[in-house]
């Protein structure tokens, strides 16, 4: 991978997640600022997702705690690291635990 394919992933997963909060109906705030996602719900609690390029990683921050996800080729997926859980599951159990709703994030 390169640095403009890594940047250009980057940059259409976080629209995905924009996009699946968005039609969620969850009372939220969403900001996109110099490669960080940052969503605030209605209690307080951040959900933070940040590019990592020197390492092509995405970092999620979550209040569970801090994962991050290397892309797979093969699959498409951003994968967890150490589980290799996607995503997308990542972030449906964190948005149910901060959020109280169930988010799908489809093809995450």
């Amino acid at each position: 991978m390169n640095e403009v394919r890594f940047h250009d992933l980057v940059d259409a997963v976080q629209q995905q997640v924009e996009d699946a909060f968005d039609d969620s109906g969850l009372d939220l705030d969403l900001e996109n600022a110099g490669g960080v996602l940052t969503v605030r719900f209605e209690n307080g609690s951040q959900l933070i997702l940040s590019r990592q390029a020197p390492l092509y990683q995405l970092w999620v921050a979550a209040k569970s705690g801090g994962f991050h996800f290397d892309y797979d080729e093969t699959s498409g997926l951003w994968r967890h690291d150490a589980s290799r859980e996607p995503l997308g599951a990542l972030l449906n159990r964190a948005t149910l635990e901060q959020g109280g709703e169930d988010v799908e994030f489809p093809g995450l």
